[in-house]
């Protein structure tokens, strides 16, 4: 064929240039109309009728002459970048495509190159990702992250920055997109955000709902929590439905499982409920502890979760066994059995302190009904706060609130409701020498509920 394939440059077979007067060969003459005919044939119509049957191989060209362009915008069309690249043009500028989008998974610490633009990688642990310098990797670089298993240290190049700060920590279950202007770092924002106002110390404490309950298959040993959310300051955990703990067996994660936070259960113990939330999924749980606070809790089975906020209490009687109670709004419990803790007890004018079945470790305001006799004609007994120091009972002196006895060995009642020490304990006195029965009914242990 005399068409170059490689340059499509046509050439005229030879003996097909005539000369005046010159006897026409019909050889070569018939080969360059068959030739022709070939030539014709094998060439794309401009009305689109046939389509192409090999590959079309156009011009470089440049962003402002794209090799492949249109007759009215020649300056709109594709052409051949560095490096083998296609590049798009629209009225001589160059319009930039994502590259397809590729997720990988990375279990310690990573590099990220310019060959992770549009990557999304999910850290499956704690880890250092390293950003290559801003120049190299160049504007609109852009690069998912999502801490999915630890907190993820993010440290840009020698002295750039992210968001302005020399490294930016993405803490575990959060997710952040970064994008680079070819000088520094920066993000969506979206990250920031969350995570200012979930750590913000200025949204109060708070319990709602989740109150406690002796779970009725197994009241002595289970104890039931009600949906509802608890928050102490940056710390935030909610829960949609009941959850059952029991005391006979140390924490794990689960309705119905083990909740102590070590041991076994013991007798005449108080163990506090405190609301745990699992850092990976933000999901609720209860462990019980006999500490009266957060930092005293031991955590050797709590890996994975913050302790959020004691949200309730249980005692245990002599046998190890929960206490039946009923919990009334605004943190009141009252025992199903009222607790005798005072039986015929001798008092006097010389103030003492009287240990009741109450939290250990915490002051709570208790509810006691209480009984008095006295071989005195006028006698009546004081039950007090011990944060008011020694009283004096009597009417000329401090007063009393079980009443006066006024018949020799008769008997006054009454009934109050006095916070303890950390102690368990009140203070009683009396006028004179008597007796006295001090029944229990329960308390108000402080966890934070308004209703």
């Amino acid at each position: 064929m005399p068409r170059n394939p490689s340059t499509g440059v046509y050439s005229k077979p030879a003996g097909t240039t005539p000369s005046v007067g010159q006897v026409i060969d019909p050889a070569p003459w018939n080969a360059l109309t068959t030739d022709l005919g070939n030539e014709i044939t094998n060439s794309l119509p401009r009305d689109g009728s046939a389509p192409m049957i090999a590959p079309l191989k156009a011009a470089g060209g440049t962003v402002s002459a794209p090799g492949v362009g249109f007759a009215s915008t020649p300056q709109t069309g594709l052409y051949l970048k560095g490096g083998g690249l296609l590049g798009f043009a629209q009225n001589g500028v160059e319009v930039a495509f994502d590259q397809d989008l590729v997720y990988a998974v990375k279990s310690g610490d990573y590099t990220a190159l310019a060959s992770d633009d549009n990557a999304v990688h999910r850290f499956t642990s704690a880890a250092t990702l390293t950003l290559t310098a801003a120049a190299t990797l160049g504007a609109n670089w852009h690069y998912c992250v999502i801490a999915d298993g630890g907190d993820v240290t993010i440290d840009p190049n020698g002295s750039e920055t992210i968001d302005g700060a020399a490294t930016l920590i993405l803490k575990d279950g959060y997710s952040v997109e970064i994008i680079c202007s070819g000088a520094a770092f920066f993000t969506n924002k979206l990250f920031a955000r969350i995570q200012s106002k979930a750590d913000s110390s200025a949204v109060g404490d708070f319990v709602v709902g989740l109150t406690l309950s002796n779970s009725s298959g197994s009241p002595n040993t289970h104890i039931d929590f009600a949906a509802g959310s608890a928050r102490t300051g940056s710390s935030f955990v909610s829960n949609p439905t009941s959850l059952t703990k029991r005391v006979t067996g140390t924490f794990a994660a689960g309705t119905g499982a083990g909740g102590l936070d070590a041991g076994a259960v013991a007798a005449s113990a108080t163990y506090f409920a405190y609301a745990l939330r699992k850092e990976t999924d933000l999901s609720f749980d209860i462990v019980l502890s006999t500490s009266a606070t957060i930092g005293g809790v031991t955590t050797t089975l709590l890996t994975g979760y913050s302790i959020v906020k004691c949200i309730g209490v249980v005692l245990t009687d002599a046998s190890s066994l929960i206490r039946q109670f009923v919990m009334y709004p605004r943190d009141e419990y009252t025992f199903v059995t009222p607790v005798k803790d005072a039986n015929s007890l001798a008092v006097s004018t010389a103030s003492a302190l009287l240990s009741l079945t109450v939290p250990n470790g915490v002051k709570v305001k208790v509810k006691l009904r209480f009984q008095f006799t006295s071989s005195s004609a006028t006698n009546s007994a004081l039950l007090s706060d011990p944060a008011q120091g020694l009283l004096v009972a009597g009417i000329v002196n401090d007063g009393g609130n079980v009443g006066a006895v006024q018949v020799a060995s008769n008997y006054a009642i009454g009934s109050a409701e006095i916070w303890t020490n950390t102690s368990k304990q009140i203070r009683q006195v009396a006028g004179a020498a008597g007796n006295m029965w001090i029944w229990t009914d329960g308390f108000h242990f402080p966890s934070g509920r308004s209703a």
